[in-house]
């Protein structure tokens, strides 16, 4: 049996392979030194998500869930940095009745500002996530 490629060829595409394998070391060694420019949530921004979620309009799941963070099972920046994800309450209330509080959730962990969030959306969409959304 023969060997399909001559030797010329066989180098060609070892040199192709290694060319795009420093170019993809490269591009990791990059994108492993990029930062995000979140701020994160402020202290004052976790108080408006507890005094928004205490609100007698705010559905029966996210009222249930403040008063888990009242009681000091969670807090409200473990709930956005989803750390807190995996409980059937945070899912829970994250599901019912506001169907932008998913999206605005994920615009905050991807570093949207949440009063930009809260004055209608991130711009890519008309949003209708609003305090009384809450």
């Amino acid at each position: 049996m023969t060997f399909p490629y001559d030797r010329a060829k066989l180098d060609a595409l070892v040199a192709d392979v290694e060319a795009r394998n420093a170019a993809l070391i490269k591009t990791a060694t990059e994108a492993s030194q990029v930062r995000t420019t979140s701020r994160g949530l402020s202290d004052a921004d976790l108080a408006e998500i507890s005094r928004a979620a205490n609100n007698p309009r705010a559905p029966q799941a996210l009222r249930d869930l403040a008063k888990r963070v009242d009681a000091g099972e969670m807090s409200w920046k473990d709930i956005a940095e989803g750390k807190a994800l995996d409980d059937e309450g945070v899912r829970r209330a994250m599901a019912t009745g506001i169907p932008d509080l998913k999206r605005a959730h994920n615009a905050i962990r991807e570093g949207q500002d949440v009063q930009d969030l809260a004055r209608g959306g991130d711009g890519d969409e008309p949003g209708s996530f609003t305090e009384d959304a809450w």
